[in-house]
């Protein structure tokens, strides 16, 4: 009897071990798919919400071993697997909609991993970059190892009859409770489910053969029309200054405003000096956190294009576009994309004459960050080359900047010299080691942003005092706010555009449209980026063989001014 209680007892203990190892396999894998991000870090914290998914996969488990099926020990290592791919994907999902304000796009996202990495290598320090490779190299491996444990004890304790009855009802009920919850009848507040991974990755799969049938060509709507004779910038340069990550953030946070309170005077100086004046507003981009293109396509275009399925979409069609006005109107249009290391077929789409990439535009000064072209030299070099000559047409220059791109150091010297930019050696070398040698706080890069963008004010006053006898119309534009890293959580969307120019009737036709006087933009927004283009187009000029004569219209600006 003695010997029979030990062999009952020593069941009796490994019963519970196994009741035990279960329950912590089970809590592991429903922790694993329902955590959040801790902004603004890259880390994650776990929450009380339910995922469907285990249920689902105790049902199979149980639906292996009762009916065999097949091998309970393949089924499993198949879950492992693909539990694994779930986790990355929530984890990829969660850290971007919390430090970027979007979803995330698989199939079009997958494109830019590379070029991210490569600018990560350039400004990060040699243990990051080991510790970046670490964890993608041993962390899924990591996961998967205990991934596979999970499941393991999972299926030993569904060979108990009440265990394997229990998990059952249990899995049933939780994916009923998941059907009402989506339904919208929710029986009690306190269970709450995330949103399911492998719908997103089945929604992903969806989008990507919905684009390869060619349906979604016809999704964007019809072009706007774009008709206007350009008269009241008629003669006049005309600079579409993208600012990378130009945000109004960087006029609504205190610390911010005060940080660059000193670049912005010094701007509004030049304008003044030059005799030129400056009228703002802000307007909704169509990104946030990156993807700069977005923001450039919807203005150029007039269509509202809020992620590259759109994008591509748009660029597969014949379209009208800004590019193209201006050229029917006298211009000659260059682009200026010191950011560009390969071929920008969307030069084409857009109908510029020139585009001046980071292999044309021949940089041998010293290399910031990723871009390694600054944006001063990137101004200097097309001024030399198209705005410098007196005997020529009118230019459009399109120019996104990259300089202010995150994480926003190394920052360049300004330097004051502009044929000296041109050169090899633009900069002292003490100024030189001191940029070279700020390296971006990761986890905060609030200081990093304001020397950026007053290096962008810099420029740009500097370049108006360089071309101050000049005739420019000067359009400053935020593409997106910064990361969330930056502008905040839950952080508007909406970017400053700035207009700078000598000619009254144009400003005036600005003011009419919601632009107040002075650098500071308006409050609220007055359009969104793609409604920013009829608003330009209406201040350049008006419809054929509807105006009155540019003279009479200058005299009447300016005495409604006086």
């Amino acid at each position: 009897m003695r010997t029979l209680g030990a062999v009952f007892g020593v069941f009796g203990t490994i019963g519970s071990v196994r009741w035990l190892a279960c329950a912590v396999a089970l809590s592991i894998l429903q922790v694993s798919l329902t955590f959040v991000n801790v902004w603004p870090t890259l880390d994650v914290r776990p929450t009380a919400d339910l995922t469907v998914e285990l249920p689902v996969a105790i049902l199979l488990l149980i639906g292996f071993s009762r009916w065999r099926i097949g091998s309970l020990e393949t089924l499993s290592r198949v879950l492992s697997i693909g539990w694994v791919l779930l986790i990355v994907g929530r984890y990829v999902d969660v850290t971007t909609r919390s430090l970027y304000g979007r979803e995330v796009n698989i199939y079009w996202d997958m494109r830019h991993i590379p070029k991210v990495g490569a600018m990560f290598s350039t400004v990060a320090n040699p243990w990051q970059i080991v510790m970046v490779i670490i964890g993608v190299v041993v962390c899924p491996i990591a996961v998967y190892l205990l991934t596979r444990w999970c499941f393991r004890q999972v299926s030993i304790a569904l060979q108990g009859h009440f265990v394997r009855l229990g998990l059952n009802t249990v899995a049933i009920c939780l994916c009923l409770l998941f059907v009402m919850d989506r339904a919208g009848y929710r029986p009690t507040g306190r269970l709450r489910f995330a949103d399911p991974v492998s719908v997103a990755y089945a929604g992903e799969i969806f989008e990507l053969f919905y684009e390869m049938s060619g349906a979604g060509v016809d999704a964007l709507g019809p072009a706007p029309s774009m008709a206007s004779d350009f008269r009241r910038v008629k003669g006049a340069d005309v600079f579409m200054i993208f600012m990378e990550s130009y945000g109004v953030v960087s006029w609504n946070r205190p610390e911010f405003v005060e940080a660059l309170a000193d670049s912005r005077a010094a701007l509004t100086e030049a304008i003044t000096e030059t005799g030129r004046s400056v009228v703002s507003a802000a307007v909704e981009s169509t990104t946030f956190g990156g993807e700069s293109w977005l923001a450039h396509v919807s203005l150029l275009s007039g269509t509202e294009v809020r992620d590259d399925r759109a994008n591509a979409r748009l660029l597969a069609q014949e379209r009208n576009t800004l590019v193209k006005e201006f050229g029917r109107n006298g211009y000659r249009t260059v682009a200026v994309m010191p950011g560009h290391l390969m071929a920008w077929p969307e030069g084409e789409f857009y109908g510029f004459d020139e585009v001046y990439d980071h292999a044309k535009l021949d940089y041998r000064g010293p290399p910031f960050g990723w871009w390694s072209v600054t944006d001063q030299y990137a101004l200097a070099n097309v001024d030399a080359l198209e705005i410098k000559p007196s005997q020529r047409s009118p230019r459009f220059v399109f120019f996104p900047t990259i300089s202010t791109h995150a994480p926003f150091t190394p920052v360049p010297p300004y330097q004051s010299d502009w044929e000296r930019v041109l050169t090899e050696s633009p900069y002292d070398q003490e100024s030189l080691d001191r940029a070279w040698s700020d390296w971006p706080d990761w986890m905060n890069l609030g200081p990093s942003y304001v020397k950026a963008l007053g290096y962008a004010y810099d420029t740009v006053s500097g370049y108006l005092r360089l071309r101050g006898d000049r005739d420019f119309v000067v359009l400053l534009i935020g593409d997106h706010q910064p990361p969330s890293l930056v502008s905040g959580e839950g952080a508007s969307w909406d970017v400053p555009v700035h207009v700078i120019a000598s000619r009254a009737a144009l400003l005036d036709h600005f003011r009419r449209a919601g632009f107040t006087e002075g650098l500071a933009p308006s409050f609220p927004a007055i359009t969104r980026m793609e409604g920013l283009l009829l608003t330009l187009l209406s201040a350049f000029g008006d419809p054929p063989g509807t105006a009155m004569p540019y003279e009479l219209e200058t005299e009447r600006t300016r005495g409604s001014l006086q």
